[in-house]
């Protein structure tokens, strides 16, 4: 196993991610979940990430459960507060100690407030919701050792962010694999945290899996290097060679995904200039938006004062698969910079070096946002398990 040193800390850089765990009849199979964590513990994995929300708020418990006969000193458990899915402003601290009790434990080792975006940070850090002042209570009184968070947004937004607590946070935990390296900036947002000081922590490596499994085409290009090398690992190279990450989470669900993932982390075993390249091409070949460079040119005279950039981000974003990122990204928009607040006028597309016809792609993407995920259809389940919860802590 290769690890990372993260202020004193020897981190194994394969960290478990525990939001995909096998359920059957509603229920996470324990069995299973046991068998990989005893893998990944013997082969050198002492990293396991949950979160509140994960699996209906069972995660935390079957880990708990599967972590059980190890002692506690000789793991560190990442969990994470769920601001983005309260029903309202609640009990923080009490709701911290909700996931205290499920993981059967007294501390975190690491916790983070989850998933920050542009629609997120506005309950984050609402005097009402007071969720960064209480959360930053536990962790003076040591009941969380390291203090990040999650993030899903723009480079834009993880700037201010950071400036604006600056001396709060550790780590950050973004979305980047070879694909997001550009189609979501993610080699922008790493650059940032790094600016920052602050350690990198990756999720997605494997794009919810959607790297892991290439193409009969794509995944030829790579079988050139090594016949016998999974589809999978090459993006877990591709992150391993960035200097500043120090954990790579990834969703493991069965034992051949530990075992290969096992294999890849044994080892540091850098790309090559060819394979990074042939990654690149992978990449592009996966990517269905409009090539946007953020010019801006769009933006002047635009009668809305629309962030056209920034749509096109989430438009890129939502054509190569609908999921709720770029929904919530929208989400965080007034309604008049939303895409629907277009007039047609065609002044971007004038402007517009690499012709793109900016109108056209704006009503698309307005289509395909009001008719994609929602994140507030998403999150009203998980209400009234936070009322529930609360009312039996």
């Amino acid at each position: 196993m290769i690890y990372s040193d993260f202020h004193g800390l020897k981190l194994s850089r394969l960290g478990f991610g525990c939001m995909r765990f096998l359920m059957k009849d509603g229920e996470i199979d324990q069995d299973i979940v046991n068998e990989m964590i005893d893998l990944a513990i013997e082969k050198g994995v002492n990293y396991f990430d949950t979160a509140y929300p994960y699996l209906e708020g069972k995660s935390e418990i079957a880990l708990a459960e599967a972590l059980k006969k190890y002692p506690r000193d000789s793991y560190y458990l990442a969990d994470k507060f769920p601001g983005h899915s309260l029903p309202g402003p609640v009990d923080n601290i009490a709701l911290f100690n909700v996931s205290l009790k499920k993981c059967n434990t007294d501390y975190f080792d690491f916790y983070l407030l989850h998933n920050i975006t542009e629609w997120s940070v506005k309950i984050y850090e609402s005097e009402e919701y007071h969720i960064i002042d209480d959360i930053w209570k536990m962790k003076q009184e040591g009941k969380i050792r390291h203090f990040g968070f999650s993030f899903h947004g723009g480079p834009d937004l993880l700037e201010d962010f950071l400036n604006r607590h600056e001396g709060m946070f550790e780590f950050v935990q973004i979305q980047c694999n070879y694909l997001d390296w550009t189609l979501q900036d993610a080699k922008r947002k790493y650059d940032i945290i790094t600016k920052h000081g602050l350690g990198v922590w990756i999720m997605e490596p494997c794009r919810g899996g959607k790297l892991a499994v290439l193409s009969e085409e794509n995944s030829k290009k790579l079988k050139v290097f090594d016949e016998n090398a999974s589809d999978a690992s090459y993006a877990f190279r591709f992150v391993q060679g960035l200097d500043n990450v120090r954990v790579i989470l990834s969703g493991m669900n069965e034992v051949f995904q530990v075992k290969d993932n096992l294999n890849t982390f044994e080892a540091y075993k850098p790309l090559s200039d060819k394979e990074k390249d042939t990654l690149f091409e992978i990449a592009e070949s996966l990517k269905k938006g409009v090539p946007c460079t953020g010019c801006r040119y769009c933006c002047q005279g635009c009668p809305m004062g629309l962030n056209i950039p920034y749509l096109l981000e989430c438009y890129n974003d939502m054509k190569y698969t609908s999921t709720l990122t770029p929904s919530i990204r929208l989400d965080g928009l007034d309604e008049d910079k939303k895409p629907s607040a277009c007039i047609g006028c065609g002044q971007c597309a004038h402007a517009c070096p690499q012709h793109i016809d900016v109108p056209t792609v704006l009503a698309e993407l307005s289509d395909m946002y009001q008719s994609g995920p929602k994140w507030s259809e998403a999150v009203k389940s998980r209400h009234d398990a936070i009322r529930s919860d609360l009312d039996m802590k």
